[in-house]
């Protein structure tokens, strides 16, 4: 009998059991690593192959009805129709609504310009992210091998962030090549500036799919009580009296975010539980603990490049101010990108204020574009890999980066159009004194709103 027989034997008989089931489940909590919930129907993820890899199993447990939806933008019956359904889910929020007129007229106008077949990279983004890899590859060689300096720590520092802004983000959302492997390979790009990919996953679609819903989105809280990026009611008690100055210190916070990431102990696990406390989604899966091994050598690799070598040329007071100097670089190249997209002034911070008090569920699409931002143009995005075009990213973020500055004109329009508000500023400095200036009356309560509930029956 070979070694495995066994345990061949019963994932086989697992499956057939499955797929044999049509079982009702009451809540979320009932559903199993091995299913999904979309829409209410439950389907196995095991015994077929995903398009797009075994990342499906990633979400495994879980209600992935907001998640599939924006993974798929250009959803039609027949994706879901390949899954074996096995049974229903009885529970669950509906705090979304999709199939609106808004988000028809916006993929009919985006699809005149971006054919769903081709939305993946275009040869000048390939072209972008080879100088970007290479870039990376000498500047890391010439930091191990000659020894770090002051200069070497800036450039090292701007060429991670290029590689988390311009290659990893695109390949993480598996929007580089209709092909896995080269998603899943350039993906690897979040463990070699200090990140790690599949905490990135678990935190980045989550904010994804909850943008600005303080009860999901993990990026609405990273920073609290130091810092408040969101916008709390009058009578939070979240909010201080120093946070009327946190302006004053938002870039020194925003500094740490690499130091963060390298001393974070989900990295022992490989699972943000920080995202199943805050979120909801609970990422406890054979698949993450599968990757340990992966993400545990990709950080002892990183570590060994970019912060021992330098105690190899160096004293130890010098090396530690380089080390030190090259993670403030990188970080601010990285967090400041981010900070705009998202918190600004008259952006929504409760986009699912009606579903709460009304239970009328709320336009996914439309919320997306009110809680985001866009500015610039091309040449930002060049440099951001997108991120200047958040609005169009965050409606379709299995689309290329390169691909934005076409369909940009034409998401404002249907926008306009439909009366949903998009907020553009030419330049990222007009972005960036807007995220100022709202991040200042956000801590000093000068715009916070009532505290929102749903009225009691009578």
């Amino acid at each position: 009998m070979p070694p495995n027989a066994e345990a061949v034997g019963s994932a086989t008989a697992r499956a057939e059991d499955i797929f044999s089931t049509n079982k009702v489940f009451n809540s979320e909590k009932e559903l199993t690593e091995d299913v999904v919930a979309i829409d209410g129907i439950v389907y196995s993820i095991l015994g077929w192959d995903h398009p797009g890899g075994d990342q499906i199993k990633l979400f495994g447990g879980n209600d992935v009805t907001v998640q599939y939806r924006m993974i798929h933008p250009f959803h039609v019956a027949s994706l879901v129709d390949k899954m074996p359904k096995v049974g229903t889910l009885k529970n669950y929020r509906k705090d979304y609504q999709f199939e609106t007129a808004f988000e028809k007229d916006l993929k009919a106008a985006v699809q005149k310009i971006v054919k769903p077949s081709e939305r993946f990279a275009t040869f000048g983004f390939k072209a972008r992210c080879a100088y970007y890899c290479t870039q990376y590859a000498v500047l890391m060689s010439c930091y191990v091998y000659f020894g770090s300096s002051w200069a070497l720590c800036t450039a090292l520092g701007v060429a991670q962030a290029f590689i988390g802004l311009n290659v990893q983000h695109d390949a993480n959302h598996g929007a580089v090549s209709q092909n896995p492997f080269w998603n899943d390979l350039l993906g690897f790009g979040a463990d070699m500036i200090g990140g790690s990919k599949y905490l990135w996953l678990q935190q980045h679609w989550t904010h994804h799919a909850f943008t600005n819903d303080i009860e999901r989105d993990p990026d609405a809280k990273s920073t609290d009580p130091f810092f408040l990026f969101h916008n709390y009611p009058k009578d939070s008690v979240m909010r201080k009296t120093v946070h009327a100055f946190q302006h004053f210190w938002m870039l020194p916070i925003l500094s740490f975010y690499w130091f963060s990431s390298m001393v974070s102990p989900e990295i022992l696990t490989a699972t943000q539980s920080s995202v199943k406390e805050n979120s909801g989604v609970n990422f406890e899966n054979s698949y993450l603990r599968a990757a340990r091994p992966i993400t545990w050598g990709l950080r002892a690799l990183y570590c060994c490049l970019s912060v021992f070598s330098p105690f190899f040329h160096h004293s130890w007071t010098t090396a530690l101010m380089h080390v030190w100097y090259m993670s403030v670089v990188e970080s601010l190249a990285l967090a400041i990108p981010f900070a705009v997209s998202h918190n600004f002034e008259d952006s929504d911070r409760d986009p699912i204020a009606e579903s709460r008090i009304s239970g009328k569920a709320v336009d996914w699409y439309k919320s997306q574009v009110e809680t985001s931002s866009t500015y610039g143009g091309a040449w930002a995005g060049y440099l951001t890999g997108g991120l200047n075009f958040q609005i169009e990213h965050h409606c379709f973020p299995r689309m290329s980066s390169a691909w934005y500055p076409y369909i940009q004109p034409a998401v404002r329009e249907v926008c306009k159009k439909h009366g949903v508000r998009y907020a553009y500023y030419p330049s990222f400095f007009s972005n960036w004194s807007s995220t100022v200036k709202y991040v200042q009356n956000a801590g000093s309560g000068a715009i916070a709103p009532e505290t929102i509930t749903k009225p009691k029956k009578a």
